[in-house]
């Protein structure tokens, strides 16, 4: 076997097999696999596909050429995925609500990926956090407040560590079969009793159409559930960023107005949604219903606050984050205000555009050695549906130089819509997979 002729089966439309892709993934965690082969890989599969057992094979032999974690705790293990979107910010909220419902919670997560931000960024940008966390240090934070939000350790499905970056800067993050093997790898690399995804459709989402979102939710449903773990999809709403913030420090400030009590809205809905069902698949409530309400109790009564930030300091942030975080969190150099040319109503939003501006702004990664300036983003950015009258604010850019702000103004302003009249409101979930 070699990446060559691995890679010449993929161009004639061919699946390797098991064996094949299995050698692929031991050569992408070893470096017997270049970064070329591997990029040629990842082309080759985005253009060509794999068949469902390959996709299988992939993601399988991607979480075993790391370690394949076990535990012994006296509660359920959980964990949530998201397939990428703007202003989604969910898993912040969510694993310290889940742990304050008795679950435990070790979540494996990554960094922005395309016009998409990184769970594991955000978190950074908390003065002092590192994601990086060894296995000992997830087993204590499992025992002391039951969740943890890190990065892939070098033992945590290293192929997929390697394929990741590679695809983020090769225009091949779009994939099924890659989405699928990369989320799954290391998800189950952290053996969850029970996994919800919330796969995103819509303007800001890797799926645009009804029809790929549920052939994503479907393929990640199929897979996990054929290794073991009971997993469900929801297909949630990208039309609109899910906070109305987009950038690191911007989106973890909406976390914490959630966590405190200033704020609501469709980022506490999703979460309350996604924890409902992971907390009915576990047993910890007596359905999704319940679920949800329990989940938005640890919202309101600030035990998912507590959580937090017992999280932050064991990751090496400020003890007093909770109540000081406004102190805390690293600002832009620029601040300005974008105002609606026109008056109407907000029609629609290319949200795949705003979070491109965002990893201009340098919110994001161009390529993978570029450096994230954790304060720059889009704040307050107006809602579908919303009336506003010319002059009004539409949203604003936080930005390192004027420059830097004048092509993100100019990217906002095309990026959303003013009609005469308020459009159908998309609803927050589109549908289950089971």
């Amino acid at each position: 076997m070699d990446a060559r002729a691995i890679n010449a089966t993929l161009r004639r439309g061919e699946t390797p097999g098991e064996d094949a892709l299995r050698w692929f993934a031991e050569g992408l965690a070893n470096g017997a696999v270049s970064d070329a082969q591997a990029g040629a890989f990842a082309m080759a599969v985005c253009l060509q596909g794999l068949s469902v057992e390959g996709r299988r094979a992939l993601t399988l032999a991607m979480r075993d050429t790391g370690d394949v974690l076990a535990w012994d705790l006296d509660g359920p293990v959980l964990d949530k995925h998201s397939t990428g979107g703007v202003g989604d910010c969910v898993s912040l909220l969510l694993a310290p609500a889940l742990a304050a419902c008795g679950a435990y919670v070790p979540m494996i997560s990554g960094r922005g990926l395309g016009h998409t931000g990184g769970t594991l960024d955000k978190l950074e940008a908390i003065p002092g956090v590192s994601t990086s966390v060894s296995e000992d240090h997830l087993r204590h934070m499992m025992q002391d407040m039951g969740c943890a939000i890190a990065g892939a350790t070098a033992r945590i499905a290293p192929a997929d560590k390697r394929l990741y970056a590679i695809r983020d800067v090769t225009a091949t993050v779009d994939s099924l079969d890659l989405i699928t093997a990369s989320i799954l790898s290391k998800k189950l690399a952290a053996s969850p009793d029970a996994l919800v995804l919330d796969v995103k459709i819509g303007s800001g989402a890797f799926m645009k159409t009804a029809d790929d979102a549920r052939a994503l939710a479907q393929s990640l449903c199929d897979t996990a559930n054929a290794a073991g773990c009971r997993t469900s999809a929801l297909i949630t709403d990208m039309n609109q960023p899910l906070a109305p913030a987009l950038g690191n420090a911007l989106e973890v400030a909406e976390v914490m107005r959630v966590l405190t009590g200033q704020a609501a809205g469709p980022l506490a809905g999703i979460s309350a949604v996604l924890g409902g069902d992971l907390l009915a698949h576990a047993g910890l409530a007596a359905d999704a219903g319940d679920g949800a309400a329990k989940i938005t109790a640890t919202l309101a009564d600030g035990r998912a606050a507590e959580r937090f930030a017992r999280m932050i300091a064991a990751m090496g942030g400020p003890a007093d984050f909770a109540a000081k975080w406004q102190d805390h969190l690293p600002g832009a150099e620029v601040v300005r205000d974008v105002k609606a040319p026109i008056a109407g109503y907000v029609s629609a939003m290319n949200g795949e555009a705003l979070g491109l501006a965002v990893v201009r702004l340098g919110g994001g990664r161009m390529v993978e050695s570029d450096k994230i300036h954790p304060g720059v983003g889009i704040s307050d950015i107006a809602r579908l549906g919303q009336q506003v009258g010319a002059g009004d604010i539409l949203a604003r850019i936080h930005a390192a130089s004027d420059d830097a702000a004048d092509m993100a103004e100019a990217s906002l302003l095309a990026a959303i819509a003013i009609g005469d009249a308020p459009d159908a409101l998309p609803p927050l979930v589109h549908e289950r997979i089971s």
